[in-house]
């Protein structure tokens, strides 16, 4: 019988190359980039067979564990979902996930993916799978090394070595970004681009890494040993996992072992890593133009459009990325991804909010937007998923006024329990204990007016919360 392979999906990476879209709070792989999935539920999808693989195993940080499990309640799938305490690359992050695997079979053979990559050839990939599945069960460390489509710089590259079968060789050498000339001179002697997913036995991945960092696989080790467990989220531990030391798993171990090996394969991979990736992954017209959202070209070519309601209108210009949200506007370049980086690193020094946090923000009970603010006051846009509740909070510096515009809210202030309806409002002074619930069977949603002295988000006081959130 064929073994089943463990996928261990790589979802804590916060990455802002493709701001503003892509923010701290929300990253990339969260997003609906191309259809109806984000990057993340099409990575899961893409690894549910259940002839094939085990029970998927995520690796994320606290702050995502609610769009990670809100994301699979929508694609029907489940998983096993372990909570990093601390950012440590994706090192220690697939130490802990193949320790995770070893407790459910010593043998286990580990897939590492990241959830942020896009795969067009779903068949092709599976079929790399299969045939790399007897070398990594053999204890190799089977790398997907990618057919080149053009000679990219923003890619590191592998040259092939030797053959260990009739699909895998080992690796000669891994070679870091290239200029352009470089890449086009690797091309024509067959380099592979290195796409940073894995296939490996846990226990063979695990003493390999121990060979050049003990301690840290140890701390990985027991970090899950002694892992909690928080409404079904697992809380790998913190005090031993901050022990070991952040590095890439390229770094710590693929280029150091003996057992490296690769397999190619051609299935329209990108890891969407700029917008000038998306463009190339998107839908053009005649000119090249392509657009998410509302757009309209006229003497524009090879330009992308991403916006998600303002009408973005380009004439006479080429070459141009143009991204709007509803707080931001991004004008870019096309082919300078790393103009955006540096973008961005000034702009956490003077806006940091709109690197972190969209207007509309997401909860694990719905989420809320912004609309207007004053010196005393805020309006909110509220949204709470049937059948979910908000803290049982007060706040010290505001009063609330809420106004249901659609569903049905069960509120509590104080003592009082209370139905409000469409229409309806009802007033919550500063200092109350309060609670907003959504007994109904569709959203509620309802407008919610502060006034007060100090209206920011910490002066809310959680006395009890479902989602055990700190105040």
């Amino acid at each position: 019988m064929t073994k089943h392979i463990v996928p261990l999906i790589m979802c804590g990476g916060a990455g802002t190359r493709l701001w503003p879209a892509s923010r701290e709070n929300r990253p990339k792989q969260f997003l609906q980039l191309f259809g109806p999935h984000s990057t993340f539920q099409e990575t899961v999808l893409r690894v549910s067979d259940s002839g094939l693989f085990d029970r998927p195993v995520i690796i994320t940080n606290a702050a995502y564990r609610f769009m990670v499990r809100e994301q699979l309640n929508e694609i029907e799938k489940d998983a096993d979902i372990l909570l990093e305490p601390f950012r440590r690359d994706s090192g220690p992050a697939i130490a802990a996930g193949a320790a995770f695997a070893m407790e459910r079979d010593p043998d286990a053979v580990v897939l590492a993916v990241a959830s942020d990559h896009v795969v067009k050839d779903a068949p092709a990939f599976l079929d790399a799978c299969r045939k790399a599945l007897p070398v990594a069960s053999a204890g190799d460390i089977v790398t997907f090394g990618i057919q080149p489509e053009r000679p990219a710089t923003e890619y590191g590259y592998i040259k092939v070595g030797s053959p260990l079968s009739e699909d895998v060789s080992k690796i000669a050498q891994f070679v870091e970004k290239p200029d352009e000339a470089t890449a086009a001179s690797y091309l024509a002697k067959g380099y592979l681009w290195n796409s940073g997913n894995f296939m490996f036995q846990a226990k063979s991945l695990l003493n390999e890494y121990s060979k050049v960092d003990a301690a840290s696989v140890e701390a990985a080790k027991a970090a899950v040993a002694h892992a909690g467990s928080d409404i079904g989220f697992v809380t790998l531990d913190a005090k031993t996992f901050e022990q070991a030391r952040p590095i890439s798993i390229d770094y710590a171990v693929m280029e150091k072992t003996s057992k490296a090996a690769v397999i190619p394969v051609s299935c329209g991979w990108s890891d969407v890593g700029s917008w000038h990736a998306v463009w190339e992954l998107s839908a053009k017209d005649a000119d090249g133009n392509a657009a998410q959202g509302t757009a309209v070209f006229e003497g524009a070519s090879n330009c992308n459009v991403s916006t998600d309601k303002t009408l973005v209108a380009l004439e006479g210009v080429e070459d141009l990325v143009v991204v709007a949200t509803q707080d931001a506007v991004l004008v870019s370049r096309q082919k300078d991804p790393n103009g955006l980086k540096r973008l961005v690193a000034k702009l956490k020094k003077t806006a940091a909010q709109v690197t972190e946090d969209h207007l509309k923000v997401h909860r694990p009970w719905g989420s809320y937007q912004s609309l207007d603010i004053g010196d005393r006051h805020q309006v909110k846009r509220i949204i709470v998923k049937a059948g979910g509740r908000l803290s049982l909070q007060k706040h010290h510096h505001r009063s609330e006024h809420w106004i249901v515009v659609r569903g049905t809210a069960n509120v509590t202030i104080n003592e009082m329990q209370k139905i409000i309806h469409e229409n309806e409002s009802i007033y919550i002074p500063i200092g109350a204990t309060h609670r907003l619930e959504n007994p109904g069977k569709i959203p509620l949603e309802l407008i919610e007016v502060q006034t007060g002295s100090y209206l920011g988000e910490d002066d809310i006081i959680r006395i009890e919360d479902d989602y055990k959130r700190s105040t």
